[in-house]
């Protein structure tokens, strides 16, 4: 007698397992626990085997009879349908282990130095384009779609950096053996060519005077005021400021150590006491979490505030980006440290982190002239609330400090 959807569903457990017979192999096991299992007997090379073809009621009687009539299709091809779904298993897994985003992230926590964020949001739209694609079926259009997609948010800057990124996947594909080789080469001259810009500076004493007037007077988040505060006494790239981390401050030497960017090489700020007043003021409030200065759209500040919050800032306080830029701090410094304040230009590229080399062209280490930098640090910082205050400007004999 033929199953029904009435008989199944009416089916209970009667203590122990019994089956409910249907057409060509295909029978209901009803289990102890009440649990109904549609299972189809066969032959295979004179074997007797058993496949499972679903649960009742998430497959319906009908779906499960399909499924049994494919199978016995099978059969009478030659081939097993339990091993042949053990194969198909197995090549999905296989095809998920060899999938861009698996192998990029990989090769993030692998590989990768940069402790940012940056690579991973590089790959994001990656993820979203091709990140179950299997790697080795990946064509270089692939790869360009996502590059002119990040190009068309106006970034073509960013879009070189995510070529970069795209090729160290590849090239750690190709060394775990899950793909051919780097195809990002022939994609070498597709994109736009970057123009560097100019961030907008102010760099007359006057009128930093005006804007560290206008930076005590931000009524924003108390973390956003306080990296608005010390941006131009640290006068770092933005994106290194905005990343800044607890344990890379060191309260007892007052130093801030982090490794830039760009480089990967360590890079030391001497901290003015201005600086540590500053940090100690926001320690209460985020010292215990990783970032001095956490997203507040991120749960337990697990990102730090986005490149745009400082330039945001400025323009809540009247500056836009023709004006005045979060990176135009470093101008400023660069521009004022050398021509009023007479400092040295190298003390002042190597603060900037800048490469700087020594007369025989060998690159100073990160402790060169480090307590030279440290009393310039302070004495930036005594100058700044100066200027903060409206004193008068009386430049220093120049390059003699």
């Amino acid at each position: 007698m033929s199953l029904s959807d009435t008989t199944c569903k009416a089916a209970k457990s009667k203590g122990k397992p019994y089956k409910l017979p249907d057409d060509k192999g295909m029978f209901l096991l009803i289990h102890n626990n009440g649990g109904k299992y549609f299972r189809f007997d066969y032959r295979f090379e004179g074997k007797r085997k058993t496949l499972a073809l679903g649960t009742y009621p998430d497959i319906t009687l009908k779906q499960a009879r399909e499924r049994r009539d494919e199978a016995r299709k099978q059969v009478s091809d030659g081939i097993d349908p339990g091993e042949n779904r053990k194969a198909v298993k197995q090549s999905k897994a296989e095809a998920s282990a060899n999938s861009f985003e698996v192998i990029a992230r990989e090769w993030l926590a692998k590989k990768c130095n940069d402790k940012s964020d940056r690579p991973l949001r590089l790959l994001s739209y990656a993820f979203k384009c091709i990140g179950s694609k299997n790697i080795d079926e990946i064509k270089p259009i692939d790869l360009l779609k996502c590059l002119t997609h990040i190009e068309s948010t106006g970034s073509v800057y960013s879009a070189k950096r995510a070529l970069r990124v795209y090729s160290n996947v590849f090239c750690y594909g190709a060394a775990t053996a899950r793909c051919e080789g780097d195809i990002t080469v022939s994609l070498k001259g597709a994109l736009s060519v970057h123009t560097k810009k100019h961030f907008a500076a102010i760099t007359e004493p006057v009128k930093a005077g005006e804007l560290l007037r206008a930076i005590d007077g931000y009524s924003g988040s108390f973390p956003v005021a306080c990296a608005l505060k010390l941006a131009p006494m640290l006068f770092q790239r933005p994106g290194e400021l905005r990343a800044m981390e607890w344990t890379h401050i060191d309260f007892a030497t007052k130093e801030w150590r982090y490794f830039v960017t760009k480089t990967q090489v360590q890079h030391i700020v001497p901290l003015a006491s201005q600086v540590v007043e500053i940090l100690q003021e926001l320690r209460p409030l985020t010292g215990h979490g990783r970032y001095v200065f956490p997203s507040e759209r991120t749960p337990n500040g697990s990102r730090c505030i986005s490149e745009n919050t400082l330039n945001g800032a400025l323009k809540r306080l009247g500056y836009g980006k023709d004006e005045m830029t979060a990176h135009g701090f470093r101008a400023m410094a660069r521009t004022i440290l050398d021509e009023v304040l007479g400092f040295r230009v190298d003390f002042i590229e190597h603060q900037l982190a800048h490469a700087v080399r020594d007369p025989n062209g060998r690159a100073y280490n990160r402790t060169a002239h480090l307590e030279e930098r440290r009393r310039m640090m302070q004495a930036w910082a005594d100058y700044l609330d100066g200027l903060k205050a409206g004193a008068v400007i009386i430049p220093f004999n120049r390059h003699t400090i």
